[in-house]
């Protein structure tokens, strides 16, 4: 199956931006009287949120609206960093929280690559899609980052961080194991949504802006059409409309998606052109109030009806 074919040379306004929002306590970080863990950003916070209910004080390093992968330490932070009892990122997609957290002294580390597997999703990229690869540090080493929207595989994350607050803080251990044994049935049962949703549709196929869903294109048998972003300002050449017109005739194409606060302006003019729709797919590395829903699982329910819809879902 080919999960994620790549359209170049498309001009996409802020097509890469991703946003960021922290639904944890702002609080510094440190001597709460509770379990202080910081979180990366959003999908992190979140795992540290559900698993460690009342026993942790969490705080995201990024901040709402904020683009994770630009993210610089600030000296602030550090000391947060330095004070908590443990630190949940994603490595390689933030180089300063790596760097941070490599200098720190914290005891418990917990990077979510080591929990399940990464896979090389575009990594044919060439151009500027690599450029903007190296500039953000996205998909470091060809690894696609973006596991927190597979549900399987955010599950896989889901039971290592658990097992790793089990360990970091055995007085409350039991409490960990059961509320992770309550989030993984959530995702499990959201992945079951998502297979038997998508299990028969009229199109394989769709058109993104932020090429975010491979593994979610992978783990249900679709292909990820991603726009790779070149200059905001500029437009589409007449022969790239032409040859997405070609596609999404082919492939039954309906829908061109965007992200909800990035801005739409190409994704509508390409949708435009080729007599297509526009709608958001999100990939929720954070939630802010345009977010189609107040946590993880709220949006990507809407994620599966907007797929649905644009699949043609039976």
């Amino acid at each position: 199956m080919n999960v994620r074919r790549l359209i170049p040379a498309v001009a996409a306004a802020g097509a890469l931006a991703a946003l960021s929002a922290c639904s944890t306590d702002s609080a510094a970080a440190g001597n709460t009287g509770r379990f202080d863990v910081v979180a990366s950003f959003y999908p992190m916070a979140f795992l540290a949120e559900q698993i460690g209910g009342d026993h942790v004080h969490v705080t995201s390093l990024t901040q709402p609206g904020q683009e994770p992968h630009d993210l610089e330490i600030s000296a602030k932070q550090t000391a947060q960093l330095q004070e908590s009892d443990a630190v949940l990122y994603l490595k390689n997609l933030q180089p300063s929280v790596d760097d941070a957290v490599a200098q720190s002294g914290i005891k418990t580390k917990i990077d979510a690559t080591t929990l399940t597997s990464l896979e090389e999703h575009g990594n044919e990229v060439g151009g500027h899609a690599a450029e903007h690869d190296d500039e953000h540090g996205e998909e470091s080493g060809g690894k696609d980052p973006h596991i927190w929207l597979d549900p399987v595989r955010y599950a896989q994350v889901a039971q290592g961080v658990g097992a790793a607050f089990e360990k970091a803080d055995p007085d409350h251990a039991a409490d960990y194991k059961a509320n992770t044994a309550a989030l993984v049935k959530k995702l499990d049962a959201l992945n079951t949504r998502f297979k038997d949703g998508l299990a028969h549709t009229d199109s394989k196929v769709f058109i993104t802006t932020h090429a975010a869903f491979g593994y979610l294109a992978e783990r249900y048998g679709l292909t990820e059409e991603a726009i790779n972003g070149l200059d905001p300002e500029s437009e589409p050449s007449a022969n790239r409309v032409k040859d997405l017109e070609t596609m999404a005739k082919a492939d039954g194409v309906t829908t061109v998606f965007y992200e909800t606060l990035v801005s739409d302006r190409t994704a509508k003019t390409i949708a435009s052109d080729a007599g297509l729709r526009t709608d958001v797919l999100d990939p929720i590395e954070g939630i802010t109030a345009k977010s189609r829903g107040k946590d993880y699982f709220a949006v990507q329910e809407a994620n599966l009806k907007a797929l649905q819809s644009a699949l043609g879902a039976k």
